[in-house]
């Protein structure tokens, strides 16, 4: 299916049958939209109510009470935060909606080509919130209270925060027009493609953004404009779609980012307080991307709030703490989270000397009361040694005034390295389980995946473990025996796994396409040939259906397997399997 053929089974479409994407583009309503947004949503506060949904375009777009309610809910900040003026902040909900499927049915064509961490949700929405808080005497309360929230499913936050500076503040004295007009915009806007460098025109600007793909180096720079086009106005290049300046928001832990990176890696339940839902939201995300590109597997919620629908899921002391990273802002929530292993207490940023002031390990049983000082509040003591030649860099970079979006690329290709180190054994071993390619012969069963085995993998790391590639000391054994209780060491394996099993399905496809299919039809029975030609169907749908790396020249060689296969056989039989 052509990426722009719509937003699934959330929206009313047109039809859907015509061949060329081109027609299926213009029959799909709102089709290049869906692409990049699930709809555009606007937020007020009414006196009788409290926070309401004053408008939701496209009109037609779908969302249940449940989603309603969480998205008025998370589009303002709560009373503690007293944000006056304009703040952006994100979060992230799950889908309530009954759909056919929990993957769209286009997402494949991005999802193939993207880097697992920044691939489509499939069960959540992501909410990106433009606030707007300021005093108005000609409303009841004295303040005027209105958020632009874009809810879409992809992560790209630096984008969809650069789309809301440009139009959230003349949205929000035109609204509907406005919004309509913008919306109408990024429906001509192509779909996002991993791999490209993307001109996006909204209101008179173009911002120019390169979307990742996973061949590309993870330290790809900003993309460069495109020299063959003359737009006017010049565009306004985007660094990154996704990335957030990790400095800034790593200023107040910069000295615990090595623990704080290995309670990510395990999937720990942790709580982030901060003074703002941006500050909150921005931390979390930070904290989540310090595994690219490892799949964070577990939930995590940018913000959160006391009336979300999973307050009692999440709150609940009947049974462990989910693995799940929550941002908030409520002090409420030190004493309802007080069992939770983690607590990430960060005040307003304040810089002490060159370095900023810097969080304290505490115990949780500090955690009393609800002005408790800032502090990482846990029991966990890291296996790997601090890295002290990185904060002497980042120090140093600091007394020079280096650019801070040099200090981030510091910071990110050191975690970036130190993800890497932890994983390329994984990786090598996994490696080490896959059968021979010479084992592989076309007519018996292709030989399975050997089982991982914890002890041998453990046991490979004197030879081939991350003291190759990580200067790093400390308890990497630990580590790893911890990593395997995670929801990462699951999620990782059953990908690993899931890929290469398709390999060998795609191996055992081309040597059956490279054999003689008439020497081995010799001496074989009708059923046996049956058989064959039932098997020959399904791994070609498999095939087609992008789940085998098979290149064409093999899909079309099977085909004449099969047709060479059902020509030998008796009229009736062929009746059968090639029906009229």
């Amino acid at each position: 299916m052509d990426p722009l053929s719509g937003a699934g089974p959330r929206r009313a479409r047109g039809r859907l049958g015509a061949a060329s994407p081109g027609a299926r583009a213009a029959t799909a309503p709102w089709a290049r939209f869906s692409a990049w947004l699930e709809c555009v949503c606007v937020v007020t506060f009414d006196l009788e109510l409290g926070q309401a949904l004053e408008l939701v375009y496209p009109s037609d777009f779908r969302l249940t009470d449940k989603e309603k309610s969480s998205i008025c809910y998370l589009s303002f900040p709560d009373s503690h935060s007293g944000c006056l003026g304009d703040t952006q902040f994100s979060f992230r909900i799950r889908q309530c909606g009954r759909q056919k499927s929990p993957w769209h049915a286009e997402d494949w064509h991005y999802n193939s080509g993207a880097p697992v961490s920044l691939q489509r949700e499939p069960a959540h929405y992501f909410g990106y919130v433009y606030f707007r808080q300021v005093k108005d005497s000609s409303v009841k309360r004295g303040y005027f209270q209105k958020s632009l929230v874009l809810v879409s499913r992809l992560p790209f936050v630096r984008l969809f925060q650069a789309l809301l500076s440009l139009i959230a503040p003349e949205c929000f004295d035109k609204l509907a027009p406005c919004l309509e007009a913008v919306c109408n915009e990024i429906d001509q806007w192509p779909a996002p493609m991993p791999g490209q460098t993307l001109n996006l025109p909204v209101m008179g600007v173009v911002l120019q953004v390169h979307v990742p793909s996973r061949v590309d180096r993870p330290e790809h720079g900003p993309p460069k404009q495109c020299s063959h086009e003359n737009l006017l106005p010049a565009p306004v290049v985007l660094t990154s779609v996704h990335e957030l300046d990790l400095f800034r928001c790593f200023q107040p832990v910069l000295t615990h980012v090595q623990t704080l990176w290995e309670l990510m890696l395990l999937g720990e339940p942790l709580v982030v307080l901060a003074p703002s839902p941006a500050m909150s939201s921005e931390m979390v995300l930070a904290l989540i991307s310090c595994l690219q590109p490892l799949k964070f597997c577990c939930d995590y919620r940018p913000y959160f709030t006391i009336h979300d629908s999973e307050f009692k899921e999440f709150t609940t002391r009947t049974q462990a703490p989910p693995n799940v990273v929550l941002g908030v802002t409520n002090p409420f929530f030190i004493k309802t989270l007080q069992h939770w292993p983690h607590i990430l207490r960060v005040g307003e940023p304040k810089m002490s000397g060159d370095l900023p002031k810097q969080v304290k390990l505490k115990k949780p049983s500090r955690l009393k009361t609800l002005d408790t000082k800032p502090g990482l509040y846990t029991t966990y003591s890291a296996h790997l040694h601090r890295d002290k030649a990185l904060l002497k860099r980042l120090l140093k970079g600091l007394q020079k005034k280096r650019p801070w979006d040099t200090q981030t690329a510091l910071l990110r290709r050191h975690l970036l390295e130190l993800t890497q180190s932890f994983i390329i054994p994984l990786e090598h071993y996994m490696a080490s389980l896959m059968p021979l390619q010479k084992s592989i012969t076309p007519w018996k069963t292709p030989p399975q995946i050997r089982p991982f085995r914890q002890d041998d993998f453990l046991r490979s790391l004197e030879h081939a473990g991350p003291q190759l590639t990580c200067i790093l000391k400390g308890d990497w054994l630990g580590l790893y025996r911890r990593f395997f209780k995670s929801p990462h060491f699951d999620g990782w394996y059953r990908q690993r796994h899931k890929e290469m099993a398709q390999k060998l399905e795609a191996l055992h496809l081309e040597a059956i396409c490279e054999a003689n299919i008439e020497t081995w039809m010799k001496d074989k029975s009708e059923v046996e040939v049956v058989d064959l030609v039932l098997k020959l169907r399904e791994k070609l749908v498999q095939a087609q259906g992008h789940q085998l790396p098979v290149k064409e020249a093999a899909l079309q060689r099977a085909q004449l397997h099969i047709e060479t296969v059902i020509g030998s056989l008796p009229k009736d039989l062929q009746a059968v399997l090639c029906p009229p």
